[in-house]
């Protein structure tokens, strides 16, 4: 074999071992990772106390939401709106981070939440399942919540003849 052969052969080798490791996507430094959780509590906290200073802190001002109740609400101020009326109120929220991706001034939170609606809201008195996304940008240094999609989980019909 000469000696040009033997250095592909090597370096199809060397490419076959570590070119898995390689192409895996990079994860993200672990801070920032953990910035955005620290972030995704002080939401549920806010939202929870209906804290509208906190959520001012993390909520873009063009935060928008895609809503559990079929409506698009395009900006925090709406959803400040909906706050007072208490449309939007909870005895109980709690979530499930079940994805997280940060990829440069961008991340991405996907999970499952469970909130009891009380008072005016809708569904009050009831345990409702839902699956949520946040979209997070990061500006200026700071990570600012930019948009949200929740949509309730419908339990599965029963099939027929049960």
């Amino acid at each position: 074999m000469s000696r040009l052969s033997r250095r592909a052969m090597l370096l199809i080798a060397g490419m076959a071992i570590a070119g898995p490791a390689l192409a895996q996507a990079p994860s993200a430094a672990p801070a920032e990772e953990a910035a955005i959780r620290a972030l995704e509590e002080r939401v549920r906290l806010g939202v929870l106390a209906r804290d509208t200073s906190a959520l001012r802190e993390i909520w873009s001002p063009t935060f928008a939401v895609n809503a559990p109740i079929n409506r698009v609400t395009p900006s925090r101020a709406v959803v400040f709106d909906l706050l007072a009326q208490g449309l939007v109120h909870y005895s109980s929220y709690e979530t499930t981070i079940e994805f997280l991706r940060v990829d440069g001034p961008i991340a991405v939170v996907m999970g499952a939440e469970v909130v009891r609606p009380t008072g005016k809201a809708p569904h009050a008195g009831e345990t409702v399942q839902r699956r949520y996304t946040h979209i997070w940008r990061k500006d200026d240094g700071k990570w600012l919540l930019v948009a949200r999609h929740a949509n309730i989980i419908v339990p599965a019909a029963p099939a027929r003849g049960e």
